[in-house]
């Protein structure tokens, strides 16, 4: 296997999928927060820089197929890895497992609404890292599944530029008004609210119609939030749909994809790509 994204020649409708050749690992403390907190991050490419935070659970051959196809559309990608292990294939077990130590942790805060989730500090801090060191206006962040809404908290930072939340699903939806939650605290919304309207932040939201796990009372109260600078794309999962996605489909990004040309999923990767471009590109305002 080589480090660039591909589909398997032998499972041609599988995701596309790659492993850790050519990253770079090196820690990364954010010594300007109150913890400290220092995870491994992962760093390949050339050009404008974008965070690329993993879903649940972890580094798995589909979010790096995710890293590398950015790579190849020419960013900087810088991989944190606060959970899991970098190459690990997805299992059962291994997703339970990740789960359950997440959901006890006070980095993120798992069932939490209308709270301030620590590691958002600490992506803040990677993120001023990583626009100090890479070309451009500013950087991307895309926040997947556990880690969607983080990309919205992470947007309090002026350098992010491309602000992009693939089917957010902290805090887990038990309940109605853990579903409608924006999975950030009042103040960070406000501040995230306030750069819409003063410097023409846009945001980018994703997620399947039937997607129990990153609802659309969510996305309906950040949509009321952000408005016009909040721009969704929600893929059809409901019975018969086009794209024959099950009703469970929820990795927008990563586990749905297939290089199909006028797949609904990979043309939905495609306008993320376009989106990074469009914020990020030096003539950028």
């Amino acid at each position: 296997m080589t480090g660039s994204a591909r589909t398997s020649a032998s499972a041609p409708a599988s995701a596309p999928v790659s492993d850790l050749t050519g990253w770079r690992r090196a820690p990364f403390t954010a010594a300007d927060t109150a913890a400290k907190t220092t995870h491994d991050v992962y760093e390949k490419g050339e050009g404008p820089g974008v965070v690329l935070v993993p879903e649940v659970p972890g580094m798995t051959p589909e979010v790096l197929g995710l890293a590398d196809h950015l790579v190849d559309s020419g960013f900087h990608v810088a991989i944190p890895s606060p959970f899991g292990t970098p190459g690990r294939a997805m299992s059962a077990g291994y997703a339970a497992g990740t789960f359950a130590r997440l959901c006890v942790s006070a980095e993120f805060r798992a069932f939490a609404t209308g709270a301030h989730r620590p590691f958002a500090d600490y992506l803040k801090a990677l993120a001023r890292d990583l626009a100090a060191r890479t070309p451009g206006p500013g950087v991307g962040v895309i926040g997947m599944c556990f880690t969607g809404g983080f990309a919205l908290a992470a947007a309090v930072e002026d350098v992010v530029l491309a602000p992009v939340l693939s089917q957010p699903a902290l805090p887990f939806p038990v309940g109605g008004r853990r579903a409608a939650d924006p999975g950030v605290s009042p103040q960070e919304l406000a501040a995230v609210v306030d750069r819409t309207k003063e410097s023409g932040l846009c945001l980018l939201g994703l997620r399947f119609s039937e997607d129990k796990g990153s609802t659309r009372a969510r996305f309906q109260t950040l949509r009321r939030s952000l408005g016009d600078a909040f721009e969704v794309i929600e893929l059809d999962s409901a019975k018969g749909n086009e794209g024959g996605f099950k009703s469970t489909a929820h990795s927008v990004l990563t586990a749905e994809v297939r290089d199909v040309p006028g797949h609904p999923a990979l043309a939905a990767r495609a306008r993320v790509v376009e989106f990074l471009r469009e914020r990020l590109s030096p003539a950028a305002p």
